[in-house]
């Protein structure tokens, strides 16, 4: 069977991951992060949290990722968000604008019933690499 040539890593100053998956998959110069839930270094849920901390944990762990493969924001082409009320769109955007800033990656914010230990949003997100 030909080798695929799929590197996995795990980003430092996160916690580790829950299940069967690691937080990236580099496969020639694109990197698939995995989605981000809330979940502080610690391995804390912050499903308690206000939306607004919420979003702020998930995209610091997007930031951890991309430094872990060497990566920033503008190597982001395409992120997807869920939210499990549509409602936080709006706010969803203002924080990701603040954070992304000129840069616009293509990306879909989906409506999704239920989420992960309760919480209100995940990302998940594609970069370029340099080799």
């Amino acid at each position: 069977m030909a080798s695929t040539n799929i590197k996995s890593v795990n980003a430092e100053g996160l916690s580790p991951p829950g299940g069967h998956y690691s937080h990236v998959n580099i496969a020639g110069n694109l990197a698939f992060l995995s989605g981000q839930l809330p979940i502080d270094p610690s391995g804390k849920v912050l499903s308690d949290q206000p939306f607004k901390d919420q979003v702020q944990r998930v995209l610091d762990n997007i930031d951890a990722c991309l430094r872990q493969i060497g990566a920033s924001r503008s190597s982001l082409v395409q992120i997807r968000v869920f939210v499990t009320d549509m409602e936080h769109w709006k706010d969803f955007d203002i924080l990701y604008k603040e954070w992304i800033g000129e840069h616009r990656p293509s990306r879909a914010v989906v409506g999704a019933s239920e989420l992960h230990f309760g919480t209100l949003i995940e990302v998940e997100a594609v970069a370029v690499i340099s080799g």
